[in-house]
């Protein structure tokens, strides 16, 4: 056997994402996302903790040959070729699995005869004894996938679907599966609300399956622990010491995490769902941690004394349960209890159609897309926070679009067809196609185009004098129109609320996501957040001054001030500077900077990113010499790791001469804010030479809004020459 061989992990459609996450969690090495599920490497007992401890995974898998099957004796004589005495005994017992794509062999059971004969005559050819056919649990699970007459043949480690944990004794009407409801939760970032001590319910529970595999989640216990049969056991490759260590370990992870468990709570009216729920908590050995009460949804208490945490919800949707006519009263009825009984929360509703989520008078801040067997479902995410409500009035105008909204569709369809022609032939890939034209509908719309077409929507919230129930209207039809006419799915659209800076106030974190998405632009590539920040990582309208930075680096040393996530360092960098710093006092920015200089090829001792207060920074380096510097600098900024706030009105004449000090004689310093009423101190800097060039860094989606960005050159008055 190969020392580190491959293997491959099969799960439910819409879930390979997060399973790639988890098993480079889980040590594996060599993932790679493809159809039906992730292909990865490692020891065999990287496959095994894999199997003990993914709660994604439905079965994991160990090829052993491929070749090619056009017909069901090519089939015969490639698995022929493999030798079964490594994996089954003679008198042991044999499963066959087959499924077919796309292939001349089109009927799987037939195909499953023919490997299974192949194997048999094989071994009573050798050894004059055969094994006999388990389809419940053979000691060797053999799995065939056809695929445009191209056979894998493979050992199914895990015997048996993963996503029976061995808890469930019985469920209600259509359950979730385990490994649905796992992706479900961690989607709802469930595991980081969990290690802050945050509270999990679910008020329509059913037969449990959510609160358990939280539970499962939160105390450190692997889905697998409970499973009476596995695949491996019994094959001739086991490797049984390595297997009892990760048994072993598994069980002294869940002695320590159980006992740290954060409250959780089950509510249904069923009396029928409240038996089985009690049933599968106690064969999951968790009846002390959670407590299912039956209670009616409408008879929901304030969970006041709770610590704030999620609730989470698989409601009927009109699918195989639950009658279509009563269903939007009912999602009414559960967004009038969020929002009575959970100000502050963050829920997560796992709904059949989307539609249903418009009638919880809450706005869905995103949406991810998951399959129930063959159902499409959509999971809507809620902030139970008031800016987030939509009023009466408006929840019944949702329905019913109004000439507005036809103004506002032929403008974003004019706009669209006009900026997608531009941007194709400057082969831009991110730009603005929408910027508040219209005054009903104050909207920054962004698209995206990278892994997939994204569109990032930003509304800045109307004043007081328009009525709250019209913006809401207002907003809920653009919402329905923008994914139509730019023909994505709707959780491929972001939406947030950008309420102007008033003051010292500065904008915070919205979500922890993580999620990245990797995007072009000219020759680097980045990557982009949509949901866990007002700004996505890549701020579009300094697009042409990446450029300018890019263009003047070759061969210099190149300065990132205050560098986000060092986009503009990735274009100094392919541009040809010999060396680049980039300084920023976030610990998230600078680790964000770290992967797009690696996504772009960039690394070395002469690519510095380092974590520091800039203004410090300055007062420490003053013998550093650069030839280029980018400083763009926030509005406003304040920070435990400051001694001081930074304001870029009032500081930006110490900050520019600060900057400029670490500047070579003949160097350029690249000043930039988006501060819109900024007024540059010419007077106070006139030992410079400053020259305006906002109007050639402003590109051409952002200049029907000029005053986005200001942008100077500045030189020290005695350097010879000049760049233009």
């Amino acid at each position: 056997m190969n020392s580190s061989p491959r293997f491959f992990a099969t799960c439910p459609k819409g879930i390979e994402t997060l399973l790639t996450d988890e098993l480079r969690a889980l040590g594996a090495t060599e993932v790679r996302e493809t159809r039906a599920g992730v292909a990865f490497a490692g020891a065999l007992a990287t496959a095994y903790r894999v199997c003990l401890w993914s709660r994604l995974a439905n079965r994991v898998l160990l090829p052993l040959a491929q070749f090619p099957a056009v017909s069901p004796e090519a089939l015969y004589d490639g698995v022929q070729a493999i030798p079964w005495r490594e994996h089954i005994a003679p008198e042991g017992t044999l499963a066959v699995d087959c499924a077919a794509a796309q292939s001349n062999i089109t009927h799987s059971h037939y195909a499953e005869l023919k490997v299974k004969d192949a194997i048999v005559n094989q071994l009573r050819t050798e050894t004059g004894v055969r094994p006999s056919v388990d389809t419940a649990r053979p000691d060797v699970r053999v799995n065939v996938y056809l695929h445009r007459d191209e056979a894998t043949v493979s050992i199914d480690l895990s015997g048996d679907s993963l996503h029976r944990r061995g808890y469930r004794e019985r469920g209600m009407e259509a359950p979730l599966k385990e490994n649905l409801a796992a992706a479900i939760l961690l989607r709802a970032q469930w595991p980081e609300i969990a290690r802050t001590g945050g509270t999990l319910i679910d008020l329509v529970c059913g037969s449990g399956t959510l609160l358990i595999e939280g539970a499962l989640m939160a105390g450190d216990v692997a889905p697998g622990l409970l499973r009476p049969y596995y695949g491996l056991v019994r094959w001739r490759g086991h490797d049984a010491s390595a297997w009892s260590t990760l048994l072993a370990e598994a069980r002294a992870r869940r002695d320590t995490g159980i006992a740290t468990l954060p409250p959780i709570y089950g509510f249904d009216g069923n009396p029928r769902a409240v038996h089985a729920a009690k049933q599968n908590v106690a064969g999951a050995g968790l009846a002390a941690y959670i407590h299912i009460v039956r209670r009616e949804l409408s008879e929901t208490i304030p969970a006041a004394e709770l610590p704030v945490g999620l609730v989470v919800m698989n409601p009927p949707y009109g699918e195989r349960m639950g009658h279509a006519p009563d269903l939007p009263p009912l999602y009414a009825e559960l967004g009038a209890v969020l929002k009575r009984c959970f100000p502050g929360w963050r829920a997560a509703v796992f709904a059949g159609n989307p539609e249903l989520g418009k009638h919880m008078g809450i706005r869905a801040q995103r949406m991810h897309t998951l399959y129930n067997g063959a159902l499409e479902c959509k999971l809507l995410h809620f902030r139970v926070e008031e800016q987030w409500f939509m009023r009466e009035r408006a929840l019944s105008a949702v329905v019913e679009p109004d000439a507005n909204t036809a103004m506002f569709a032929n403008r974003l369809r004019k706009n669209l067809k006009h900026y997608a022609r531009w941007a194709k032939r400057q082969e831009i890939h991110c730009y603005r196609i929408y910027d508040a034209d219209l005054p009903d509908y104050n909207l920054a719309i962004d698209v995206y185009q990278g892994d997939r077409h994204w569109v990032h929507v930003q509304e800045y919230a109307p004043p007081s004098s328009i009525d709250p129930a019209k913006a809401d209207a207002r907003l809920a039809h653009a919402l329905a129109v923008i994914p139509a006419l730019l023909e994505i799915p709707p959780e491929q659209m972001c939406f947030k609320v950008r309420r102007r800076q008033t003051g010292h106030q500065q904008y915070e974190k919205l979500d922890s996501t993580g999620e990245l998405h990797q995007v072009r632009e000219g020759p680097c590539r980045f990557l982009v957040n949509f949901t866990d920040y007002l700004d996505t990582g890549l701020f579009l309208d300094h697009r042409p001054t990446r450029a300018l930075l890019g263009k003047f680096a070759r061969g210099k040393r190149f300065l990132n001030l205050f560098g986000y996530t060092a986009s503009a360092t990735v274009h100094a960098a392919l541009g040809g500077a010999q060396t680049t710093t980039t300084v920023d006092m976030s610990r998230t920015y600078i680790d964000w900077a770290r992967r797009n200089l690696e996504l772009n090829g960039i690394r070395g001792p002469q690519h510095e990113l380092i974590q520091a207060d800039v203004l410090q920074w300055l007062q420490e380096n003053r013998a550093r010499r650069y030839d280029l510097i980018f400083l763009d600098p926030p509005t406003f900024s304040r920070s435990k790791r400051m001694e001081d706030t930074l304001d870029a009105q009032r500081d930006h004449v110490s900050l520019i001469r600060a900057a400029a000090a670490l500047l070579e004689p003949d160097g350029v310093l690249i000043f930039s804010t988006n501060y819109r009423h900024f007024r540059l101190a010419v007077n106070d800097l006139a030992d410079f030479q400053i020259k305006d060039i906002t109007r050639a860094t402003i590109p051409k989606d952002f200049e029907r809004n000029p005053r986005i960005h200001r942008c100077w050159r500045v030189r020290h008055i005695q350097a010879a020459g000049s760049v233009t």
